[in-house]
């Protein structure tokens, strides 16, 4: 992210590729090795792909500044190698699998963490890469996000979906407002980040763990629902936020086609988080209990940094006239 350089953002991306694989494969399990097995290629490739890219405009312009990438030929190669890195469809392959084979806690880490220095790449060439493809992507990461996640049961892969769609979003606006899709990626990490510590402390990793959830911890089930919804972008909570602006946005700029595509993507992403919502919360009222031994033990975390991003994912809609 502090890199000027082609070779040495290309050497962060690798030290940061290299430092998660023990992360993934820490569980000395199958699935744990397969998932970080697929990680390590696709990051491999993607990395390459960038070094290819910086080459090709070094070549051409005698530069390697991050900043003047001027060649159209590289500036594609760079779209599809950073989409891969995060997981943009149609690049997206890899994403659920290897949140589905890792623990929760390092999935929070790949949807967050991981995602920070491609967003930085993304960010300091924004004025460069091509439009189109970018809204082509966009438009292809909410429509799937969506549609694959209705399927799922397992609530990594839920987020790993979610995950694909919100950065359909930031993808969408990119060239047209960075400062927007600074915004949207912010509280893309806070809502993400609440809702993984959430699933951490319920221990919850399907569907059906979240519907007897509410049996042990009835309160923090009601703030995951709330959460989920801020993720779905529902108003009044803080997600409806950055989806408002970009839309907004879009429409000033005459994309409606594909402002109107993500507007109608929203919705079947806030299907299947209404229904993990109402899975959570249905049995909340008439099984609540009072039993001071717990049927499940549930593993104990520091909640300082769910505590601080918890009201952030719920209650920022309000300061968004100050944005505009």
């Amino acid at each position: 992210a502090s890199s000027h350089h082609w070779l040495m953002a290309w050497v962060g991306l690798e030290m940061n590729t290299l430092a998660i694989i023990p992360m993934i494969s820490k569980q000395h399990h199958p699935r744990a090795t397969e998932a970080a097995t697929k990680y390590f290629l696709t990051q491999a490739a993607a990395s390459a792909t960038i070094l290819f890219s910086s080459t090709t405009n070094a070549w051409q312009t005698g530069t390697w500044d991050i900043m003047n990438m001027t060649n159209p030929t590289a500036n594609m190669l760079l779209t599809m190698a950073i989409a891969m890195k995060l997981g943009l469809a149609p690049m997206h392959f890899w994403l659920p699998e290897v949140l589905q084979g890792s623990t929760v806690e390092t999935a929070l880490i790949i949807t967050t963490w991981q995602k920070l220095a491609p967003m930085a790449l993304i960010f300091m060439t924004s004025n460069t890469l091509p439009t189109t493809a970018l809204l082509t992507m966009a438009m292809i990461s909410t429509l799937l996000g969506g549609w694959a996640g209705l399927n799922q049961t397992q609530t990594r892969k839920i987020m790993a979906y979610s995950s694909i769609a919100h950065l359909g979003w930031m993808a969408a606006i990119t060239t047209i407002m960075p400062n927007i899709l600074t915004l949207n990626l912010v509280l893309y990490l806070t809502m993400t980040t609440s809702m993984f510590y959430m699933l951490i402390l319920l221990n919850s990793k399907n569907i059906k763990d979240m519907a007897t959830s509410s049996t042990t911890s009835p309160t923090t089930t009601t703030l995951a629902m709330l959460t989920l919804l801020s993720l779905g972008g529902l108003p009044p909570l803080t997600g409806f936020m950055p989806k408002w602006l970009i839309i907004e946005e879009l429409t000033t700029q005459n994309f409606t086609t594909t402002a109107t595509i993500l507007a109608l993507s929203a919705l079947l992403s806030l299907f299947f988080y209404l229904r993990l919502s109402y899975s959570s919360t249905i049995t909340l009222a008439p099984n609540t209990t009072t039993t001071k031994h717990k049927w499940r033990f549930k593993p104990t975390i520091n909640t300082t940094l769910l505590t601080t991003t918890l009201p952030m994912s719920l209650l920022m809609l309000p300061i968004t006239p100050m944005i505009c």
